[in-house]
């Protein structure tokens, strides 16, 4: 009689002895040594309104089985499908409720596959587009198309933090089926979602304006760095280089590539954009602090007339 009188003042225990939470919300105590403390539902006759967690001073025990049968039509069925950023996961629950009392939460099964992914890109949008497992094709086509994008037009997409995040529900969204948590990350092929997002033109341009790597005179394919600055970068050997009067260059010869010419030992030389300009200027000196550091490779009079070489002078 007392709970259907006062539905609001249902109170169901907190898990601590004598805390309480009433329908209406708001928290509810007892004395831990009342003999009504450990009860797992009261009805409340009496209580203290005017403090933060009321004093209840009457009450009698409710049973759940009571409840189930006198609030029946009461009781509402809600499904949560929400990221949790403690566990870093999609939690799907299925919850019954009586107002604020949570009388049933179950594992949601075969939760909708669209509930979900939303719910992963809010998780993915809180962490950030470093939490995702980034291959090194996936990074390597985003800056090729970011440097075809500053140089050439928008009509590349924007591949910026920026951009993406923005767009996660038309890029990302198509290749996360079956993901619900981060440590499921790298399943997803970043480098397909984002070549999705090129058209036909787009994806057969690729290769040419900004390919992945350059056969240098040596016969060598030395790949491009195309993330270390506006200027993409090319790393090679300086004997590997020999007979190159001009700097190599990509998008359609509009950008001459910053060249790092390498010692044997693989360390920086000399940095330049214009190859022709450090054979006759910077080369000269070079091969005198070199040739002596270094003498079974080849440091020739005239680099543009010598067989360029990834090889030791015997090995050659």
């Amino acid at each position: 009689m007392l709970a259907l009188a006062y539905p609001d003042r249902i109170a169901q225990s907190r898990g601590a002895i004598g805390q309480f939470r009433l329908a209406s919300g708001g928290g509810a105590e007892l004395p831990s040594n009342d003999p009504l403390a450990k009860e797992d539902f009261l009805a409340v006759a009496e209580l203290d309104g005017e403090r933060k967690t009321a004093r209840i001073f009457l009450a009698a025990p409710l049973s759940r089985a009571e409840i189930d049968e006198d609030f029946a039509g009461r009781i509402a069925a809600s499904d949560t499908i929400a990221w949790d950023a403690q566990s870093e996961a999609v939690l799907a629950r299925r919850q019954r409720r009586l107002g604020a009392l949570v009388l049933d939460d179950q594992p949601l099964r075969d939760a909708p596959s669209e509930q979900v992914i939303a719910a992963l890109l809010t998780g993915i949008r809180e962490l950030g587009l470093a939490a995702l497992s980034w291959s090194s094709e996936a990074e390597s086509l985003r800056a090729r198309v970011t440097f075809l994008r500053r140089t050439l037009g928008d009509e590349w997409p924007d591949f910026s933090d920026a951009a993406l995040l923005g767009s996660l529900e038309d890029w990302l969204a198509p290749y996360l089926s079956g993901i619900t948590r981060r440590a499921q990350f790298g399943r997803i092929d970043l480098a397909e979602a984002l070549a999705a997002r090129l058209d036909y033109a787009q994806r057969r341009q690729l290769d040419a304006l900004a390919p992945t790597h350059i056969e240098v005179p040596s016969g060598s394919r030395i790949a491009i760095d195309y993330s270390a600055g506006d200027v993409p970068v090319l790393a090679v050997k300086l004997q590997e280089m020999f007979g190159a009067a001009a700097t190599p260059t990509v998008a359609n010869g509009k950008v001459p590539l910053l060249v790092h010419l390498l010692s044997p030992a693989g360390r920086p030389l000399q940095v330049t954009r214009d190859l022709a300009g450090f054979w006759t200027n910077s080369y000269p000196q070079v091969r005198s602090e070199m040739r002596g550091r270094y003498p079974k490779h080849p440091w020739p009079d005239n680099p543009l007339t010598a067989p360029p070489t990834a090889r030791t002078k015997r090995r050659s």
